[in-house]
């Protein structure tokens, strides 16, 4: 009989590559996956990847702010109209006052964002308490709580296992003790912890007593003669001979991305390309036209994840040049660093410890400064210059790849479920 498995991530599910891989292998050795995520506009409610694998997406805005935040927004249109209209609330009515001050906190501050993730978790923990399942799996920090609360608050208490993509007490936008005492609360409550690398692991051994299993971030095997090469070059504009050096990713602060554009201008040839969205994306497009680089600097949005094997081929070299900004970047082994070697592509990448062990060891690139676009354009320009050091790497790339990929990976993943429900 397949054992039911409800999955909590933070995010759409539209780009999660260590998801989907995860849900899709549970899918396909004897478990049912319902994955509970978060529902936006434009996006499908339900999904069913195949029979044993399904999507729910809860709504991501409480349809009364959304109301009330309308309402105010045409008020706000008329300044005085405004005016009048909350003076009247305030005077007419005998809660008006108190009323009024709701409407303006939960329109002009930061309540109206607690108020989003509280309706958010509930709705996921509703989600959840509709089947029978056997075991609940959170992804990250942000969705331990909702894991807790439907396997270990009630009657029969279920399996929890707790995947953390990141490291939560050290991470960019985690700042302050709260996600630190919150951790330390749940992560007593879990029955299975699983983190990307064995660094990560060890930082969670000196902060709980317990070392957690270990799954790495690897992708899929690429298999070369189904994926299709994507016209990059045409799409860009660009020469057919002309080198593409690519940053394929979130574009998120603490990446290294502006060291990169400001190494472009070093670059001998080729063309710096990024293929991804963010919060700085903006600010990078702003600095590349005060640079006069436009000609030497592209954007390009993301590509749905079944699409970009097909834009890394066209790749001369990737970049992995994340900054030591907290422990999560300088402990991460990242999936992007996996999916170049995956493509053949040599690349240029930060000296962090599990990233090191991999490109220098592998010898599929090499590792530089993050910090220091110097020393980025150097290692570009080797790379470009001395062909067969990266044709050496493209070789070794080719071959290490039957080593890190999921397939292989996946059994370690299917042996946590298996030692924790026994």
């Amino acid at each position: 009989m397949r054992k039911k498995v409800c999955m909590f991530v933070w995010n759409h599910f539209t780009n999660d590559a260590r998801v989907l891989r995860e849900c899709t292998t549970l899918s396909a050795n004897g478990f049912d996956v319902d994955l509970i995520c978060i529902g936006d506009k434009g996006l499908l409610n339900y999904e069913e990847h195949n029979s044993h694998f399904k999507v729910y997406r809860v709504r991501r805005y409480p349809v009364s702010l959304q109301l009330l935040q309308k309402v105010y927004r045409g008020f706000a249109k008329r300044k005085l109209v405004a005016v009048l209209a909350l003076t009247l609330l305030a005077y007419v009515y005998p809660l008006g006052p108190l009323l009024t001050l709701l409407i303006l906190l939960l329109v002009k501050t930061k309540l109206s964002t607690l108020w989003i993730r509280g309706s958010i978790f509930t709705r996921m923990v509703a989600r959840g308490f509709l089947k029978n399942y056997n075991f609940y799996h959170s992804n990250d920090l942000n969705t331990l709580p909702q894991g807790f609360v439907c396997a270990k608050l009630r009657y029969k208490k279920k399996l929890l296992i707790y995947d953390s993509h990141e490291v939560q007490t050290s991470r960019t936008g985690y700042e302050g003790a709260f996600h630190g005492k919150l951790e330390a609360f749940l992560i007593r409550k879990v029955d299975s912890m699983i983190v990307e690398n064995h660094t990560r692991a060890k930082y969670n051994e000196d902060l709980y007593g317990f070392y957690p299993h270990v799954v790495h971030n690897y992708p899929f095997k690429l298999d070369d003669k189904i994926v299709k090469k994507a016209f990059l070059h045409q799409i860009l504009g660009l020469p057919k001979e002309e080198k593409i050096l690519l940053y394929q990713g979130g574009i998120q602060t603490g990446r290294g991305l502006d060291k990169l554009i400001m190494a472009a201008r070093l670059f001998r040839e080729g063309t710096l390309v990024f293929i991804g969205d963010g919060r700085i994306k903006p600010e990078l497009i702003k600095l590349v036209r005060e640079m006069n680089l436009e000609k030497k600097v592209k954007f390009l949005p993301k590509v749905p994840l079944e699409d970009l094997p097909s834009y890394t081929q066209n790749a001369y070299l990737g970049f992995q040049v994340l900054n030591n900004v907290c422990f999560n970047h300088f402990s991460a082994s990242s999936n992007k660093l996996f999916e170049y070697m995956m493509s053949g592509v040599p690349v240029v990448a930060c000296s962090f410890p599990e990233i090191k062990h991999v490109v220098e060891g592998e010898k599929i690139g090499l590792c530089i400064d993050s910090h220091n676009h110097l020393e980025i354009a150097r290692a570009v320009n080797i790379l470009l210059e001395r062909t067969y050091i990266h044709e050496e790497m493209k070789r070794n790339c080719l071959s290490v790849r039957t080593k890190y990929n999921w397939e292989a990976e996946q059994i370690q993943f299917l042996n946590v479920y298996q030692r924790t429900g026994t």
